[in-house]
């Protein structure tokens, strides 16, 4: 079966089980073609709480499906691939978490959404990446604890230098392993090009950036400025849209 006549059999199954496919920004090409909406994962989590279809088709990963399930708890949501996971949101574990509260008995415990339901549950607040520094900001607290991203953490940290912060050492394969030698090549490649960056990179890529802002954030970026060219540092997947 060619890819045209499968992606037509998805979207008419879908219309006949009362369902809403939505697909994560980092998704393949033929699979954002003929999502209802794409979008990051809490932005596709308030669709699945908004819409009134009953079925939602969560293309994303596991901790994405989980999310949408608990803010719309009355729909069926349904993630095509059971063993879709998040590096990341593996490397920390609700028990791993506790222990490390023990350990820190005065720190808040501020969690990215990029995490199970288990260990937001240990939580003392959740956030995103486009409103984690504004979170970090509100909180009374002068310690925080902050899960499971490190890097993510470390840009929190550099914008509240008023708080201690402590970090757990997870991050994103992805994000991590881009390196200050191929930014810098990719920027003297294309000297006319802004550099938008996901604050999940390590901090001297960071350092390099025009633009850090979450995946939402970069469409808005590249939307309302007036430059041709973008140099973009997350999962490729963000291009097709």
């Amino acid at each position: 079966m060619n890819q045209e006549k499968l992606q037509q059999q998805i979207k008419q199954l879908a219309t006949e089980k009362n369902a809403l496919l939505i697909a994560h920004n980092y998704e393949r090409d033929e699979i954002q073609e003929i999502a209802d909406i794409t979008g990051d994962s809490l932005a596709l989590s308030i669709e699945a709480k908004n819409t009134d279809k009953s079925v939602i088709i969560f293309c994303g990963v596991h901790f994405m499906a989980e999310s949408a399930a608990i803010l719309a708890p009355d729909k069926i949501v349904v993630l095509p691939r059971a063993d879709a996971g998040c590096p990341m949101a593996d490397m920390v574990t609700a028990e791993g978490l506790r222990e490390m509260k023990r350990q820190h008995p005065d720190a808040t415990v501020v969690t990215y959404v990029n995490s199970s339901a288990a260990v937001k549950a240990e939580s003392d607040i959740c956030c995103t990446s486009s409103n984690a520094v504004s979170v970090a900001r509100s909180i009374d607290a002068k310690k925080l604890l902050l899960v499971p991203d490190r890097n993510l953490g470390r840009y929190i940290a550099s914008q509240v230098p008023e708080k201690e912060c402590i970090f757990w050492e997870g991050y994103c394969p992805t994000h991590d392993q881009l390196k200050v030698a191929e930014i810098k090549q990719a920027k003297a490649d294309n000297p006319d090009a802004l550099f938008m960056v996901h604050p999940e990179c390590q901090p001297e890529i960071l350092e390099l950036a025009d633009h850090i802002c979450s995946t939402s954030g970069m469409y808005e970026f590249a939307a309302k400025n007036p430059a041709e060219k973008f140099i973009v540092g997350t999962e490729n997947g963000i291009l097709w849209r």
